[in-house]
């Protein structure tokens, strides 16, 4: 049996420019006014171009030093500090290529050289369940001020549901180690990161808005970055009945059904 191909993929900014290697230095360069090079994926595709500023094999001993690559697309977004959006270009390597050993980050590709074959959808970068994590962070806005509504409407309901709810959650330990250990293994450990964060913001923004409180806009910013582990992981939380309770744990089902009150 033929093994798939690898393929590899470039992360850029929005305007199609590569991120530095090492952020510290291009920042330490930027503030001594030395310049930071850089190449434009964007203004490439279908040419092999090579690295502008080449440094040590297999070195980070300049701002930009090599083509940085990776095989696993869920963990695209981890070194980079600028953050979401992004741009997603399938590459392949030429040349010479390195990375720092099989045991640390294998899904690495280190190059001097690279030829840009097309740009794909941003969404990867997530895994491949990427699209419907995007999905769902843009309805993170509309639910948020749902939720806050229903707390609004029902204070001490709201507050036994969701506090029963987090008592589950730090009971089975759904996002410390289901969420965080499936995402690891499954090496969508930055997307998860990433989905987290931006779910988180636009929870809080919405929430804010829509006039809740401090511990409600926190009860709901969790409850958004629970919905989009359930989500990135859907497909990782899923054998037997107890691992599917541990997702609708994070989908927030529970949420959906009143809490009774306690005799």
């Amino acid at each position: 049996m033929s093994k798939r191909p690898v393929t590899h993929y470039m992360a850029t900014r929005p305007d199609g420019t590569v991120h530095p290697s090492c952020e510290y230095l291009a920042r330490y360069a930027r503030e001594h006014g030395e310049p930071v090079t850089t190449v434009n994926l964007a203004d490439h595709v279908g040419q092999t171009i090579d690295h502008p500023s080449p440094g040590k094999k297999w070195y980070t001993d300049a701002p930009f030093s090599y083509f940085h690559m990776y095989t696993k697309p869920g963990e695209i977004l981890e070194r980079i500090e600028e953050g979401w959006p992004i741009r997603l270009f399938v590459v392949q390597p030429r040349g010479e290529t390195g990375n720092w050993g099989e045991g640390h980050y294998p899904y690495w590709l280190m190059s001097h050289q690279v030829h840009v074959v097309a740009e794909t959808d941003a969404w990867r970068a997530f895994g491949h369940r990427g699209e419907k994590v995007l999905n769902t962070i843009a309805q993170v806005p509309d639910l948020a001020r749902q939720w806050a509504e229903a707390w609004a409407a029902d204070p001490d309901g709201a507050r036994r549901q969701y506090a029963a709810w987090d008592e589950r959650l730090d009971d089975t330990r759904a996002v410390t180690d289901w969420a965080h250990w499936k995402a690891r293994y499954s090496r969508r450990a930055a997307g998860l990161k990433t989905a987290y964060t931006l779910a988180s913001a636009a929870a809080e923004k919405a929430a804010t808005d829509a006039g809740a409180d401090t511990d409600v806009v926190a009860a709901i910013s969790l409850r958004a970055r629970c919905l989009v582990a359930g989500q990135l992981l859907h497909d990782r939380i899923c054998s037997g009945e107890y691992e599917k309770s541990i997702r609708a744990l994070l989908l927030g089902t529970q949420l959906d059904t009143p809490t009774p009150v306690a005799a």
